[in-house]
Formats: C-alpha cells, structure tokens, sequence
C-alpha cells in the first residue's frame, strides 16, 4: 500500500495519500487500499478517531485517464462509493483535514466524515460536470444533507472551485486553520475525541444518523431516549461520573 499511508497516533489511526505528482488523485487501487485500512480500523478496538490527512493535497479527484474510455458497466465497477460508504459506517468519530486541493472524489471523500477541518489556503469543488459527468461517490447526496439543496446544485451545477472560507460560510467544513498547523490541530482534536468514553461516543453517533433518518421528530427522541438509558448499564458511565464528583480525570475502558 505504498501509495496509502495508514499509521497510528495513540488511539487515533491516521489515513492518507502519497502521490504528490499527481496532486493525491484518486486511482481504483489506491481506493481499494484505503478500503483495506478502514477495515483495520473498524477491527481493532483501540482505534477511537480516525483523521484523513494527505500532506500538499487532499486528494485532486479521480484519476481521469483511468475513467475516460469506460463503458456503463466499466463506470459501475470503478465507483468508489463501497468503500467511501465503509468509512461513513465506521462507528468511531471520524475527521477529514484538508490540505489543498479537494476536488470531486476527493471532496466527496471528505464528506463521509463526520467532521472536516480545512486549511486556509483549502480548495474545493465538484468539478465533474466540466468533464461531461456528475458527482457519482456520494456528492450528490451528502453535500445536500449537509449545506442544502440549493447550495449543493450550486457548486454541482457550476463545477466552480471555492476557498476554505466560502467552504466555512456554506458549512461545507466545519473549522479553517493555517496551512502549517492544520495537521497538528486536526489530531489534537482527533486525540480529544478518542479520550472521550468510546462507547458514549459510538452511541451518540449512532443516534445522531439515525435520528436524521427517523419518521418523526417524536419518534427520533424516543430512540434517543432508549440511547442514553442503555448507556447507564455500562461501566464508562459509573467511572465518568464517579470522576465528576471526585474531582479526577476518568479512565474510561470501553466497558
């Protein structure tokens, strides 16, 4: 996996592209080995935040010359929708640092993270439509649950590149940082959420998708209800809150 670096930072595991020539663009193999890490990390238990960070540049899109004589059939086998979708289910907080350029597949990379920090000098967009296409990893779908319809037809409908602030004002990202210490703060705060009681956070990431999937207002916050109760069985919830009242720092276990 020469070409995906996955290394790990305490509890936090850290996902990224080395293929500066080509901007960090997104190759089939290249998605299937960040499959093959998000399925370590969804196996090993002491992993509790994953951060996606390439060094330069997010990741510059797909790699055009690999897609522009596919057939129909050809298309279906080569989106990256499997493996973004592996990601988007993993349990833990997951966080996107982007660096660069962040462009179709690559923003729609970022987007199955829960979270998304950006370098000032961050530039995003769908640009697909340009090349005869349209968004086909999740951006048309997850860019409108998350800034809006009309915001998304806007950049999907446009192809226009835009900066880490506009990305801000739209909601696109959720934090603009210097280019130099984008990195460090996006794992500081990836290194926070791990210390977090991991099953507390599972659940609560749970609830948060499913409630925004539920048939009714009521009916989330029954589910959000049963959540929380269920979390007062664990041994976490004794230790955080024992930790509370006797003034220390809670060792959580997972338990």
């Amino acid at each position: 996996m020469s070409e995906v670096i996955y290394k790990k930072e305490g509890n936090v595991a850290v996902l990224g592209i080395n293929r500066p020539k080509a901007l960090n663009a997104l190759s089939r193999k290249i998605v299937d080995d960040i499959g093959e890490a998000v399925a370590q990390v969804a196996a090993d238990e002491t992993v509790r935040a994953l951060l996606i960070y390439s060094e330069k540049n997010f990741a510059a899109g797909a790699d055009i010359g690999d897609m522009v004589e596919c057939s129909e059939d050809e298309a279906k086998a080569f989106v990256f929708s499997p493996v973004y979708n592996q990601i988007e289910a993993l349990q833990i907080p997951t966080i996107a640092a982007i660096d660069g350029f962040a462009l179709g597949g690559g923003l729609e990379l970022a987007l199955t993270c829960d979270i998304r920090f950006a370098a000032e000098t961050a530039k995003m967009g769908f640009p697909e439509i340009n090349l005869g296409i349209m968004p086909g990893a999740g951006g048309t779908i997850r860019a409108p649950r998350l800034i809006g319809a009309s915001a998304a037809m806007e950049l999907i409908f446009s192809g226009n590149t835009i900066g880490a602030e506009r990305a801000l004002q739209l909601g696109l990202v959720n934090r603009v940082t210097a280019e130099e210490t984008l990195y460090e703060e996006a794992l500081k705060f990836a290194g926070k959420l791990a210390a977090k009681a991991p099953i507390a956070m599972k659940t609560a990431k749970k609830t948060i998708l499913d409630g925004l999937n539920a048939s009714s207002v009521t009916a989330g916050i029954d589910m959000e209800c049963d959540n929380w109760a269920s979390l007062f069985r664990t041994a976490d919830q004794k230790e955080g809150m024992r930790a509370f009242l006797e003034k220390r720092k809670p060792d959580y276990q997972g338990k």
